[in-house]
């Protein structure tokens, strides 16, 4: 009964029975029989399917299935030119067709014929000649079946969008369409971290809410800057959004002017996933980094485009002060260098390549070496002494860090072992230790190891622990502090007064030394303010009974007022810089004959 006809004989007020989506589904037919293709389109028609593909030549099937994409394929065997079997076997070799559903029209009543068509990947079966209840049942049931799968195949079960496959077709689509209307075409790639904490905090329902609700605010937002598309009205409208992962979100964008516009959408993206969310007990206000390409700026293809963007996002996460980043050839080119950088370090420390240069520590009222900091660098074959700038960020991210930080703990053992079998005394070496190597576990094992297997006593090794790191999780850092503690290290406050700390947790510490970082030194001796700062942070130390170090210390008038103000220790330039293990030696022989460091310098 058509629409019209329920229309005009329905009791007012009541509607039409809702149209199933399946009978939109396109129904492709290959017969040599033209009356067949007739019967069986007649019967769909009556069942209210009205998208229709039919060839009666089987030599034009591949072309026609590769152009129309149909939702299911009505295939007869036994046709001359082209059999039902060798049309199966080219569609499950051709990778866009490979999951067409193929119902296959057969006279044919022995098994063999059935059992090979299902070899090569027949999905169901209709007898010739066709029952037209069955042909219904057997349709519809293959057409639900194939929107599942699609369902799952291109969509984000938890928020409905679709997922990475749909979002690179529709960028595809949209490229190639403002081709002809002009404009450009924006892709951000999203990153939401709280979808990730919220999961590894709370649990995984949770993070699933927040990101449904992210969901909504982004399509509704896509929506209403769509509507003035020349697309945005398609019943088959490329989707704008997408869930790309569990923590990350893809928009596209099409029309967008210039690079002006397309960072006011960055920045009202911003503020819609920034919008505070009541999830249950919690309410949580997302944060964002966004990284954007722009075709034709950035490339056409879907892969440049969309790798660029991620690519921008990853450098927007690392950038504290930027919310969103555009794509470029230069971050390109930057990423592919740590790529290859990445590479080789993985194998630096086997090659020999890693080096420890050796920053005099030195005493304030003796102006005499006590210790050193131990620092790695980088002996690349090709780019030479490569800083640490360049590679640590890179060895945390790919996990090498601590391995790396095993390797600078057992040779500062060994070179200060050395030091003193060369008369130099009881000299400390210092090693930075990452957040990696401190909440792993194992790092009192590894410093064990490393003094048995070298010789060299418990307190004269110095770990050098950042504020930030030990502010993360105050309470375990505590306890692993202890740890540290029981088997006899020094223990050392690194850069302090540039993080958070609670002096109820600093006071429980079980700290030896506080280390006044640089940018409190670098004014010396400046204003009353930057004097009373350094005042106080050597009063607190004392009276916590730690000793204080200043670092970066260059010039005569800093180390005069750090003198007058009773600071114990100092490192900087005005001493020495880091050097090699074999420079640092001869420094330490200097300093025993009297000779160098400031007294030289004048």
């Amino acid at each position: 009964m058509s629409n019209d006809i329920w229309s005009t004989t329905q009791p007012a007020g009541l509607e039409p029975p809702a149209r199933s989506p399946l009978l939109d589904a396109k129904v492709m037919m290959v017969d040599d029989e033209p009356l067949m293709t007739e019967l069986i389109q007649a019967c769909l028609e009556e069942e209210g399917y009205a998208n229709f593909v039919v060839t009666n030549d089987s030599r034009q099937a591949m072309d026609l299935l590769r152009r129309e994409d149909p939702g299911l394929l009505l295939l007869d065997l036994m046709m001359p030119h082209v059999s039902g079997f060798e049309l199966l076997a080219a569609i499950r070799a051709d990778r866009k067709l490979r999951y067409t559903p193929v119902i296959v029209l057969t006279a044919a009543t022995g098994a063999d014929a059935k059992l090979n068509a299902l070899q090569l990947g027949a999905t169901d079966f209709l007898a010739k000649p066709v029952d037209a209840s069955e042909l219904a049942l057997r349709v519809r049931n293959t057409l639900a079946f194939r929107q599942y799968h699609n369902r799952m195949l291109n969509y984000d079960q938890v928020t409905g969008l679709p997922n990475q496959r749909l979002f690179d077709q529709s960028i595809s689509e949209l490229v190639a369409q403002r081709r002809t209307v002009g404009g450009m075409v924006v892709i951000f790639s999203i990153a939401v971290p709280e979808c990730r904490q919220l999961r590894e905090t709370i649990d995984q329902a949770t993070a699933d809410e927040l990101a449904k609700v992210l969901a909504r605010r982004l399509d509704r937002f896509a929506s209403n800057e769509n509507l003035d598309s020349p697309f945005a009205t398609s019943t088959e409208r490329a989707p704008r959004v997408a869930r790309l992962g569990a923590e990350h979100f893809g928009l596209v964008m099409e029309g967008v002017s210039d690079a002006e516009a397309t960072e006011q959408l960055a920045k009202r993206v911003l503020a819609i996933v920034g919008e505070p969310v009541k999830l249950g007990l919690h309410e949580v206000g997302p944060s964002a980094w966004i990284g954007i390409s722009v075709s034709p700026t950035d490339g056409d293809s879907v892969e440049m485009l969309r790798k660029g963007a991620d690519l921008a996002a990853t450098h927007a996460r690392s950038q504290n002060t930027a919310a969103f980043k555009f794509a470029s050839a230069d971050l390109h080119a930057r990423s592919y260098e740590r790529m290859a950088l990445g590479s080789q370090l993985r194998n630096a420390a086997q090659r020999g390549e890693l080096r420890l240069h050796y920053q005099p520590k030195v005493n304030l009222a003796s102006n005499r070496v006590i210790g050193a900091e131990a620092l790695v660098r980088w002996q690349h074959p090709d780019l030479g002494l490569v800083p640490p700038t360049r590679f640590i960020a890179l060895a945390e991210e790919m996990g090498l860090i601590s391995s790396i930080g095993e390797w600078v703990i057992q040779r500062a053992c060994q070179d200060a072992v050395v030091w003193g079998a060369d008369g130099q005394g009881e000299l400390t070496v210092a090693v930075n230790v990452s957040k990696a190597q401190f909440t792993t576990g194992n790092l009192c094992e590894v410093l064990r190891q490393a003094m048995q297997a070298s010789g060299l006593p418990a307190h004269q090794l110095v770990i050098e622990l950042t504020e930030s790191m030990l502010m993360d999780d105050a309470s375990a850092g505590l306890g692993l502090m202890r740890q540290l503690k029981d088997i006899g290290v020094t223990l050392s406050i690194d850069d302090f007064g540039t993080g958070y700390s609670s002096l109820s947790y600093l006071k429980r510490f079980p700290i030896d030394e506080l280390k006044i970082d640089r940018s409190f030194v670098m004014d010396l001796p400046g204003g009353d303010t930057d004097v009373a700062i350094v005042r106080t942070v050597i009063d607190l130390g004392h009276r916590l009974g730690m000793t204080v170090t200043a670092e970066g210390v260059e010039t005569r008038a800093q180390w005069e007022c750090l003198q007058r103000e009773g600071c114990d220790n100092y490192q900087g330039f005005l001493y020495g810089k880091a050097v090699p293990a074999e420079q640092f030696e001869r420094v330490l022989a200097l300093c025993r004959t009297g000779g160098g460091g400031i007294d030289d310098k004048g």
